[in-house]
């Protein structure tokens, strides 16, 4: 399988990206951070993993080699397939999950779209010896959808879709002032995914 693809970004959208091998371009799903953490034009490599079904082969990427090993690790639940796990590393950290693991903490991990109640509890109880101690280093610094900067991560996602700068700016400036609010107030847990939608949102209509 595909361990690792390495080239140049030639389209990004908030959670894919195309990566010109040379002689050919491959589609990489990814987490909203991942994709926002590039832009068009600039060379990039990531760590991946190849899903195999009926319906298709689809190579999901990581900028780190925990956030795939999790990614493996997470779909050993049962329930828990390729677009959850990818959900989940895009709320949480690796070591943010393994605490909310070996916490039980199920407030955690229900605020990650598509895991419910009896999720969390599946999770919790089928991950507390498969993903380890948390390491107690925290969300990881390159995580921009974990930043407590979510505007920088917002217009960074924005640029990489081919917007500038300044319609980025204005793109943030004109963002509901609730969203905003809570995005401010979630901090480190401010959704990225939901904010860089709700400014496409905003530039669609402009």
């Amino acid at each position: 399988m595909i361990s690792f693809v390495r080239g140049t970004v030639v389209h990004a959208a908030v959670d894919s990206l195309v990566i010109d091998l040379g002689s050919v371009g491959v589609r990489v799903q990814c987490t909203p951070s991942a994709a926002a953490a590039v832009r068009v034009g600039e060379h990039t490599e990531l760590l991946t993993t190849m899903v195999v079904r009926e319906d298709g082969w689809t190579l999901y990427g990581f900028p780190e080699a925990d956030e795939r090993d999790t990614f493996e690790k997470v779909q050993t639940v049962s329930g828990i397939g390729p677009r959850i796990a990818l959900a989940l590393l895009g709320t949480l950290s690796p070591d943010d999950l393994r605490r909310a693991v070996a916490q039980s903490d199920e407030a955690a991990l229900t605020k990650v779209p598509g895991i419910g109640r009896k999720g969390a509890q599946r999770l919790i109880l089928e991950l507390t010896d498969r993903l380890g101690a948390p390491t107690g280093t925290g969300s990881a610094p390159s995580a921009m959808s974990r930043s407590s900067a979510w505007p920088e991560a917002v217009s960074a996602g924005l640029v990489s879709l081919g917007w500038s700068a300044k319609d980025a700016e204005g793109a943030i400036a004109g963002l509901d002032p609730q969203l905003v609010s809570e995005a401010d107030a979630q901090g480190a847990d401010a959704d990225i995914a939901a904010l860089l939608k709700a400014a496409l949102r905003g530039l669609s209509r402009s």
